[in-house]
């Protein structure tokens, strides 16, 4: 095999996922606790690693993040648990979630990989992977998780398989 196929397909494999496994996860956490605290529930640690098919160890580490950023609420004791706020769900957009665990090196990226891919010297998917970029980064900002609990309640979306 070629060297240059050789590290295609090291670049394809590194790249799977659009955002790292604990982004992921934030995502899902978000909006299943944003999902039970319509309810007005408070929802434990464990229930949330289940509900989200993530690790507890895991989780924990991801809810810590999210609660430091403030977007999620965490109070301790025997009637304590995870929650957010009702009227800030339509506030919370996708792109707060990313930027709180995967910051914004996503929106700067090079499709190829290469370092010192920019508008002087593109790669050669530069511009349509800018747009893909772009498109992204928009629907990361007009995308609440108020949203996303209505589709998740209706049963229209799932958090996991």
């Amino acid at each position: 095999m070629s060297a240059i196929k050789n590290n295609f397909l090291f670049l394809h494999q590194e790249q799977k996922e659009m955002f790292s496994k604990a982004c992921e996860y934030a995502i899902r956490a978000a909006i299943y606790i944003a999902e039970q605290s319509l309810s007005d529930r408070k929802v434990s640690l464990r229930e949330i690693a289940k509900a989200i098919d993530s690790p507890e160890a895991y989780t924990s580490k991801i809810l810590q993040q999210l609660s430091r950023n403030n977007i999620i609420h965490s109070e301790k004791g025997p009637t304590g648990g995870f929650s957010m706020a009702k009227q800030e769900l339509d506030k919370v957009k996708l792109i707060t979630i990313v930027s709180a665990i995967d910051g914004d090196n996503i929106y700067r990226g090079c499709g190829l990989g290469l370092v010192r891919c920019n508008e002087k010297m593109p790669c050669p998917v530069h511009n349509q992977f800018k747009a893909i970029r772009d498109e992204l980064k928009n629907m990361l900002e007009t995308t609440t998780v108020a949203s996303l609990t209505v589709e998740l309640g209706g049963g229209l979306t799932f958090l996991k398989r």
